[in-house]
């Protein structure tokens, strides 16, 4: 018998065991890194138990827009973003070209919840909660980056530290491609103890940087300013064409030393030594041998077109023309009137809602383009991922990237309802943006055009708990799966849905959605798809089993099975719902 403080010798082994366990998670624990206590993140009753899906907003008010059916139509997701993500890991998976996100900034000011609650200033775990709370997302987000995408994380100094080092270790340090600070507030934060804070950060991600790229900023006007001069290929300024500063000296680059052949007669200059010539080198007036800019063969393949020798007070002087660039590589430090989050962003949104303090700290619109200038410029047909929208600002700048160049780009923007933001701010912002709206001064600006769809984040309960899933789940699943599939093969208008069936299409797909156990009807819906022999043709198929429908109906050449609900299931069962 055991005495009155002596544990049962099962009780006491399992603490030994537990005990273990925790010793071999200290030894595993990593050495240099972020270390964080992980808080559990609780979400609504109606979530518990329960299969995230979408479903369309069903008010009037919120119907779809369609302005130009050349274009893609835009989606905007409300709900929480752990849920949105939840769902474009199947619907997006490696499809994303760009992630843009401006997330709260974990200040304490009452602008960010935590399990419903606003995170206070003097919360002890209030880094410990932001870090988790952002971790998840990553987590989520990094599995929807194409292998050449790029992440940009906006945050200022509040969290800038953590931030970094927990994308380093979700990204990996060797895909940071760039830390950007931004001066968003020129006139700095006044009511600050030490120094008035005028900048943010972007911090730049590359899912892999061996195939990431970026692309050039446009010139500004005065940058265009400085070429004044023009020939018949483009204009051009002036430069020397001796090196100066590091790595200028003969001793660095000994090819670049050599001599320049000038008839100051003829003008005619020359490699070879020429009749009336003078020898010209790169040496500096102090007397220092430096060297040319360029060697000696890519100069005789311009030297007539680019090189322009001068003479002023009986010294010659060697120019090269630098000719006009459609863009310049984008600086570390962002400092213009334009970026400017008070008169680009606060007072912007004002004009477009016309109303005052609609939204708080929004970002300068112009910020935004440039980064996705940067980042999708070149890519005209890029999908652009937002989960922390907003006011918004993301789905604008892709709006006007697309007007300035006839782009066909993408947005997906996902942000919650609170205080009625996704309804009055971010979807009213997108909708006359679109369609044009009248500012304060009830003066007409055009719209950009678009299309969007409004979609809602929403639950299906399962029948078990403890996430187990039945047949039954199984197949209520397949009935709500519309809007999803509709979302991953990006045809929203449905033309037709039954007991048994569902189809949507675009201008160049079908999809048709088969959602009972019995077949009874699906070779009815196939003649129907096989119709359509122009477009593509995705056909989902309720299924026990995966793959049972995959290679079926081999004679219709125009039609790609695939089964539902397992693919859905599997991905939801990998990130942990």
């Amino acid at each position: 018998m055991n005495s009155q403080n002596q544990l049962p010798k099962e009780d006491l082994l399992a603490q030994i065991k537990e005990l273990n366990k925790e010793i071999q998670k200290l030894k595993a624990r990593k050495k240099y890194g972020l270390v964080w206590e992980d808080k559990p993140e609780e979400f609504d009753e109606k979530t518990k138990d329960a299969l995230p899906i979408l479903k369309e907003k069903e008010s009037e008010a919120f119907q779809e827009i369609k302005t130009d059916r050349n274009k893609p139509m835009n989606i905007l997701i409300e709900g929480d973003n752990y849920h949105s993500l939840s769902v474009l890991n199947y619907t997006h998976k490696e499809s994303i070209d760009v992630i843009y996100i401006d997330p709260p900034y974990n200040t304490g000011n009452k602008s960010w919840k935590y399990n419903n609650d606003y995170v206070e200033k003097d919360d002890r775990f209030k880094h410990s909660k932001f870090i988790s709370f952002i971790n998840r997302r990553l987590h989520l987000a990094r599995n929807l980056l194409k292998k050449s995408g790029i992440l940009i994380f906006a945050i200022d100094d509040y969290e800038i530290h953590s931030m970094r080092l927990l994308l380093d270790e979700i990204m990996g340090q060797e895909n940071r491609i760039g830390t950007v600070v931004v001066q968003h507030n020129p006139r700095g934060r006044s009511d600050d103890k030490f120094f008035a804070t005028s900048h943010e950060y972007l911090l730049f991600y590359a899912k892999d940087s061996s195939q990431a790229s970026v692309d050039l900023l446009a010139l500004s006007d005065e940058q265009e300013a400085a070429f004044r001069l023009e020939d018949e290929v483009s204009k051009y300024r002036l430069l020397p064409f001796r090196r100066s500063g590091s790595n200028s000296r003969r001793i660095d680059r000994p090819k670049l030393f050599y001599p320049l052949y000038f008839n100051p007669q003829t003008k005619e200059s020359s490699l070879e030594k020429i009749s009336g010539s003078i020898e010209l080198f790169p040496i500096d007036t102090s007397g220092t041998e430096r060297c040319w800019r360029w060697g000696k063969e890519s100069l005789a393949k311009a030297m007539k077109s680019e090189l322009v020798i001068t003479e002023n007070k009986g010294k010659y002087i060697v120019k090269l023309k630098d000719r006009i660039k459609t863009g310049r590589k984008a600086k570390t430090v962002w400092v213009d009137p334009k970026y400017d989050a008070s008169s680009h962003g606060t007072i912007l949104i004002e004009k477009i809602l016309q109303k005052n303090k609609s939204f708080d700290y929004p970002k300068s619109l112009y910020a935004v383009i440039d980064s996705l200038q940067i980042t999708a410029g070149s890519n005209k047909s890029a999908v652009i991922l937002d989960f922390f929208a907003g006011s918004g600002t993301t789905g604008h700048a892709t709006l006007a990237l697309n007007n300035e160049d006839d782009g066909n780009r993408q947005f997906i923007l996902c942000t919650n309802n609170e205080n009625n933001i996704c309804e009055d701010v971010t979807f009213e912002r997108v909708k006359r943006v679109m369609e044009g709206y009248k500012n304060q001064k009830g003066e007409g600006i055009e719209g950009l055009g678009g299309n969007l769809k409004y979609l809602q984040t929403d639950f299906l309960q399962k029948q078990q708990s403890e996430r187990s899933i039945t047949d039954e789940d199984k197949l209520n699943l397949t009935h709500k799966v519309g809007c999803i599939l509709a979302l991953k093969e990006n045809t929203f208008e449905e033309i037709k849905k039954n007991d048994f069936y569902q189809i949507y299409e675009s201008k160049d797909q079908v999809t048709g959605i088969y959602f009972r156990e019995n077949t009874e009807r699906l070779d009815e819906l196939v003649d129907m798809l096989s119709a359509r022999k122009e477009r593509k043709v995705k056909l989902y198929i309720f299924s026990w089993d995966k793959g049972e429908y995959k290679n079926s109906f081999p004679e219709h050449k125009n039609i790609v099975c695939e089964d539902i609900p397992e693919p859905i299931l599997e991905v939801y069962k990998n990130i942990g719902l």
